[in-house]
């Protein structure tokens, strides 16, 4: 609509002017506008962001919101992070990475929690204190007010399994409960926080 061109148009508009009119007359020239062009340049930018845009969120990095209060303090109710859901293909899980990873007994739902001990670790907890493999765990993300005093005895992590905990663990549901995660059930590594805007940078 209204950028094509009819080129008999002129002639059917009755617009006919002899030479002596059109030197009497001065019709100004109105050059043509390229809206066409820009928009197709416009949307040609549009489409490639959207593009890149889709790449990274369904497979490199996906935007989460953290239900609950179960990583107090280091993720807190309705915090809004980014998961890389890539980078386990280019190196392994390790002891302190907080993972996403579908709930054991229920895959539809999601579970965000701190990689405590790897396959083959010996795992227990003494009142509170973790033991991995007789060494008791330095856990300076979990402050005093958040401990417990519960006692697990020991559990030895299977093959290709994970044992995780919350960092708040007196109201945290983790390994303690439905025992060690298998590497399968692991999608994503918590790296990026975004909302709120005090609690933007790094996930540690």
């Amino acid at each position: 609509m209204g950028n094509s061109a009819d080129p008999g148009s002129a002639g059917e508009m009755g617009i006919v002017t002899t030479p002596s009119e059109a030197a009497a007359v001065a019709v100004p020239v109105v050059p043509p506008v390229r809206v066409s062009a820009g928009f197709a340049v416009w949307l040609r930018d549009l489409v490639i962001s959207l593009a890149i845009s889709a790449f990274i969120i369904i497979f490199l990095y996906q935007p989460v919101k953290v239900e609950g209060t179960s990583m107090m303090p280091s993720l807190v109710d309705q915090e809004r992070i980014f998961v890389n859901k890539f980078v386990y293909r280019l190196e392994p899980i390790e002891r302190g990475d907080i993972v996403v990873f579908k709930y054991p007994y229920d895959p539809s739902k999601s579970y965000i929690k701190r990689v405590i001990g790897m396959a083959g670790d010996r795992i227990r907890i003494d009142s509170g204190q973790v033991y991995v493999n007789d060494r008791a765990l330095d856990e300076t993300y979990v402050p005093p007010e958040y401990t417990d005093a519960r006692t697990l005895p020991e559990v030895v992590v299977p093959a290709n399994s994970y044992f995780v905990l919350g960092d708040h663990r007196s109201m945290s549901d983790d390994s303690r409960n439905f025992g060690p995660v298998n590497q399968s059930f692991i999608y994503g590594k918590a790296v990026f926080g975004y909302w709120p805007m005090d609690k933007l940078g790094r996930v540690r």
